[in-house]
């Protein structure tokens, strides 16, 4: 049974098994948010922004710079791309 973790997660069963598969506190309770409202579909695949491999690395710095990683200015292409998917 997973633990409660209040009202700030409202899927804790999804929360703890995202956890478990190593996302973070915050990318889990996002996710298990947005799948226990119905209106939202996080496992929908969306976006029609081209893939981060298809970014100029000047395009990757200034995402990674947005959301605030650390050490992007040492990062070489497949570096940022990591990072940024993993924030």
């Amino acid at each position: 049974m997973a633990k409660n973790h209040g009202s700030q997660v409202k899927d804790d069963e999804l929360y703890e098994e995202l956890r478990d598969k190593g996302h973070s506190k915050e990318k889990a309770a996002r996710i298990a948010n947005a799948k226990a409202n119905a209106a939202q579909h996080p496992f929908k695949k969306g976006g029609k922004s081209p893939a981060y491999e298809a970014w100029s690395k000047d395009e990757l710095y200034r995402r990674a710079k947005e959301i605030g990683i650390r050490g992007r200015s040492q990062m070489h292409k497949g570096a940022l791309i990591d990072a940024i998917r993993h924030h």
